[in-house]
């Protein structure tokens, strides 16, 4: 597809995706004038097409592409919830607090199981028990794909289980202000009622930390239309549970408050009113093509635009990329930032594996940089 037949395609994604949370059938005359393999290539790069599968159904449409899409959502949600009780019922035995995230809890708002899909479970839980729930999600058949790096440990169960247990929502090389203000995240959770160890946040506060989530992302690599979808779905259906002053606050205190509105707005117009105004038109656009998430050459792009532009951002990019930031080892190398006399042979080994393993990862950001706009 061209750009333009990808974007048109991803318009028929939005509103096929629209139809459903709004509880309306599509129009069948405007779906037989889609062509269904564009739409189901469209819909994958956004994590949408179970959701677009459940659209095209609703209007007597069947594509095996889209069943089968429906269904793998369906059954990963479904795994993954079982595994999810299981590890709640050991973490519960084992006095540790958690507090399910994102996902998980956003899922819920969808009008249908598996309509969300899901790459992955979040929690976070009393990072003081981070070996004993180690212990735990072995003992629960999953292997530990990392442990003790940024700011979650990662564990897979056969054949769909993705667990990121977080021990602190933000690390050190995000936005300050995410840092200094999810510190201590435990002083936004709240107590659930129906067992001794389980919290979780407020409805605006869930919300408040989302779109911080979503801004890492968007400011980073890229965000794509599941977010936005997201945030439309959460008003529509908390929205009277939403205190938007309390919002507002929260969102000035982590410098978010300008992308709050507009990121909010945009997608009550895209998948609300249908009516995209024109000086929007460049943020969607920058969604449509970051896929679900991002995409390296806009990571670059940030990057460089946000420090500085021209040479001295491409400079930058290619300083920290030799000699990493402190921050940057304290969250990905706790190890050599502990043994600091250690740093050169990080150092080699990185440089080994950009040249070998990873050359034409290496290259292909070399490439990217070169091409990169030099203005700020």
């Amino acid at each position: 597809m061209t750009d333009e037949e990808y974007r048109n395609s991803i318009y028929d994604v939005i509103y096929l995706s629209g139809c459903v949370v709004n509880g309306t059938v599509p129009d069948r005359k405007k779906i037989d004038n889609i062509d269904l393999g564009d739409l189901y290539q469209s819909a994958q790069k956004h994590s949408l097409a179970a959701i677009v599968g459940y659209a095209l159904e609703s209007a007597g449409v069947y594509d095996n592409r889209f069943i089968q899409a429906k269904a793998k959502s369906i059954r990963k949600v479904t795994v993954m919830d079982i595994d999810k009780e299981k590890l709640f019922q050991r973490m519960e035995q084992e006095h540790i607090w958690y507090a399910p995230l994102k996902g998980i809890v956003i899922k819920e708002l969808y009008p249908s199981v598996g309509l969300r899909q899901m790459a992955d479970f979040d929690i976070l839980f009393d990072k003081e028990h981070a070996k004993k729930v180690k212990d735990i999600m072995l003992e629960l058949g999953f292997s530990c794909e990392s442990f003790g790096q940024a700011n979650d440990d990662v564990y897979f169960k056969k054949p769909v289980s993705n667990f990121e247990m977080h021990r602190r929502l933000f690390n050190y090389v995000h936005k300050k202000e995410f840092y200094e203000y999810y510190h201590d995240a435990t002083k936004y959770l709240v107590k659930d009622s129906q067992n001794d160890y389980g919290y979780h946040f407020s409805s605006s506060d869930m919300y408040i930390y989302i779109t911080a989530h979503e801004y890492k992302h968007y400011n980073n690599c890229g965000t794509g239309l599941r977010s936005l979808l997201d945030n439309y779905v959460i008003w529509q259906r908390l929205g009277d549970e939403l205190d938007e002053s309390y919002i507002l606050s929260e969102t000035v205190k982590l410098g978010i408050d300008s992308f709050e509105q507009k990121i909010r707005q945009l997608a009550f117009d895209v998948f609300g009113s249908g009516q995209i105004k024109d000086k929007d038109r460049e943020m969607l656009d920058y969604i449509i093509f970051s896929g679900t998430y991002g995409n390296i050459e806009n990571k670059i792009n940030n990057f460089v635009r946000n420090n500085g532009g021209s040479k001295k951002g491409k400079l930058k990019f290619l300083i920290e990329r030799v000699f990493l930031p402190m921050d940057y080892l304290k969250s990905f190398y706790p190890f050599y930032y502990k043994h600091k006399i250690l740093l050169p042979v990080l150092f080699f080994r990185r440089l080994g594996r950009a040249v070998t393993v990873r050359r034409k990862d290496t290259m292909n950001k070399l490439k990217i940089l070169r091409k990169t706009d030099n203005s700020k």
